[in-house]
C-alpha cells in the first residue's frame, strides 16, 4: 500500500535493529540503544533536504567553498514520554538542534490526547522543526502536536517516527496534508485498543522500564 505522506527508511541497519526491538526478550538498555541507533538513521533521511549555503573556508592544503547548513538551528520535538528515546539519538547528529517538549496522554476510553505540558522554543518562523514520536498508531496524538507546533509558523514542519500504521498514516494526511512522515516500517493494523499490531508493545514501557 502507497502513502504520499510517508517515506520508510528501508535501509538492511534499519530493518534489523527493528527486528531485534520487537523480540519480547529484548531488554529494556537493548531497546533503549537501538531506539537511538535507528533515529540517528531515520534522522539522515529526514533532514536530507535541509538547505545549504556555499562558505569560504580554508582547507588544510587549500582555499575552496564549501556547503554548510543555512538559516537558523533545527529545532527537534518530542512528544513525551517516549518521543525523548528518538529525540536522543538524532541529538548525536545535529547536536547544536534547538529542543521542545510536548507532553500529551491519550485517555484509555475516547483515544483522544490531552495535553499536559508544553514547552518549545521560541520564534520558530524560518526554522525547520522536526516532531518525533516512536508510534504512529491512531495519530491522534501526532495531529494535535503538530497543530500545536504550527501555531507558531515554523518554516518547515516534518514527523518522524519508528513504526506508523495505515489508520494513522490516513489520520495525519488528512489533518496536516504538507507534513511528511519518515519512519522505520508501516504495520498491518491497529487493534481494538489503538495499539500497533504486530508492532513492539507500548514504546514508552519498553524504553524506561514501567511495564507492569
Amino acid at each position: 500500500m502507497e502513502f504520499p505522506n510517508c517515506t520508510v527508511v528501508d535501509h538492511p541497519l534499519v530493518k534489523h535493529k527493528l527486528t531485534m526491538m520487537r523480540r519480547t526478550e529484548t531488554s529494556t538498555a537493548t531497546f533503549r540503544a537501538l531506539l537511538q541507533e535507528i533515529s540517528l538513521l531515520l534522522a539522515y533521511e529526514a533532514l536530507r533536504d535541509l538547505k545549504v549555503r556555499d562558505e569560504d573556508i580554508q582547507t588544510p592544503m587549500a582555499p575552496m567553498r564549501a556547503p554548510m547548513l543555512e538559516g537558523k538551528k533545527l529545532v527537534l520535538v518530542a512528544i513525551m514520554r517516549a518521543g525523548q528515546g528518538i529525540l536522543d539519538g538524532m541529538l548525536q547528529l545535529v547536536p547544536s538542534a534547538r529542543v521542545g517538549h510536548i507532553g500529551l496522554y491519550r485517555d484509555p476510553e475516547t483515544l483522544t490526547p490531552v495535553e499536559y505540558y508544553y514547552r518549545v522554543p521560541g520564534q520558530l518562523a524560518d526554522r525547520d522543526v522536526v516532531v518525533c514520536d516512536p508510534m504512529l498508531a491512531t495519530g491522534n496524538s501526532a495531529v494535535a502536536a503538530l497543530q500545536r507546533v504550527k501555531r507558531s509558523k515554523p518554516g518547515s514542519l516534518r514527523f518522524v517516527c519508528l513504526l506508523a500504521c495505515p489508520e494513522g498514516l490516513a489520520n495525519l494526511r488528512e489533518h496536516h496534508p504538507d507534513v511528511h512522515v519518515y519512519t522505520a516500517a508501516v504495520d498491518e493494523k491497529l487493534n481494538e485498543h489503538g495499539y500497533i499490531l504486530p508492532g513492539l508493545g507500548d514504546a514508552g514501557d519498553r524504553l524506561f522500564g514501567t511495564k507492569t
